[in-house]
């Protein structure tokens, strides 16, 4: 199976909060802006992959600091770690106040997508190499989350989240 780098399915999106984007408190709603990095994410999966991918779950979303209407959503996607036929991708999202010339961090969550044939059956997918020390730093705890996602699941038996269960214990 083709092996390929993580930077290749770095995906850059922008998105103007407007009124119809926003909550009672001018501020951009959670579900729109999932909805963005949805997109987000699916465009990185499928820069990976080159096929259609759907979203299998999402975790570890984590709201910081709200985005103002007005403000620019800058949403960053990259895989971190492909298994048979998933892809974990993280996403960073920043809110940008053009007026007031700032940027700050907003969001992050790690998004798992599979990859489907002509026939909308999970298919395999290419293999992740991490260049950068942070892509390393991601790629190895890709392996904790999937098992934890499996575990939370019902998928997976907690005895059997070998790498989870070392992160927790002393050698």
């Amino acid at each position: 199976m083709q092996v390929k780098k993580a930077s290749e399915s770095f995906t850059i999106m922008n998105e103007l909060v407007l009124p119809n984007d926003t909550n009672i408190f001018g501020n951009l709603m959670g579900g729109r802006l999932m909805y963005w990095m949805d997109i987000a994410a699916a465009i990185a999966a499928g820069k990976h992959c080159n096929a259609p991918c759907m979203t299998a779950s999402v975790d570890n979303l984590s709201f910081k600091t709200p985005i103002k209407i007005g403000n620019t959503v800058h949403i960053e996607a990259k895989i971190t770690r492909a298994f048979n036929t998933s892809m974990e991708i993280h996403l960073k999202v920043w809110g940008e106040d053009h007026l007031h010339q700032y940027s700050y961090e907003s969001n992050e969550a790690y998004y798992t997508f599979v990859a489907l044939d002509p026939n909308s059956n999970p298919r395999q997918v290419p293999r992740v190499e991490p260049e950068t020390e942070e892509e390393k730093r991601l790629f190895e705890g890709a392996l904790r989350r999937r098992q934890l996602r499996l575990v939370l699941a019902g998928k997976m038996k907690p005895g059997e989240a070998s790498e989870l269960k070392a992160y927790f214990t002393e050698n």
